[in-house]
């Protein structure tokens, strides 16, 4: 009797445990920045975010994480943001004053007019495949519309993804 009395007390505990949140479902090796502005001071401050648990960079799956969340992941930020944290596009500083983090987010104008327009669409463009340094010429370009096309000489011909 005193033995299974033992085990319940040892599965209460365990139950306890569990639905207090006490035991992490997965152990992170290194923690993501989560960008978050403030009204008050306009500036950035970098949070953990647990959400994130991989950078999402490659066409497909920025592609896919667009067309699942109508949203870039949480690695993007804009160059605004970049900026608020220290990037200058002339160092390729992105990885040291933002480490994981890409640019996307910022409108594309479409000026060339290599894209279809449509009354009310716009574009934005997401850097793919940055890693560090200067950013390179591949880009994800999206309409608000989810249409999603790439490029990988920086604009010249486009692709469509999706």
């Amino acid at each position: 009797m005193k033995r299974l009395s033992s085990i319940f007390t040892l599965f209460a505990l365990i139950a306890a445990i569990l639905f207090s949140g006490f035991i992490p479902q997965q152990a992170y090796a290194e923690t993501p920045l989560n960008p978050t502005a403030t009204h008050e001071t306009a500036s950035i401050q970098l949070t953990p975010d647990v959400r994130t648990l991989a950078v999402i960079n490659t066409f497909d799956g920025v592609a896919d994480y667009l067309i699942r969340y109508k949203r870039l992941p949480d690695n993007y930020i804009t160059k605004s943001q970049a900026s608020a944290l220290g990037w200058v596009a002339s160092k390729g500083n992105l990885a040291e004053v933002a480490p994981g983090k890409s640019i996307g987010g910022d409108v594309f104008s479409n000026r060339e007019g290599r894209l279809p327009s449509a009354s009310g669409r716009t574009w934005r463009e997401a850097d793919i495949n940055y890693v560090s340094g200067f950013r390179n010429a591949d880009r994800l370009v999206y309409s608000s519309d989810w249409l999603i096309y790439k490029t990988t000489d920086h604009y010249a011909t486009f692709t469509r993804i999706r």
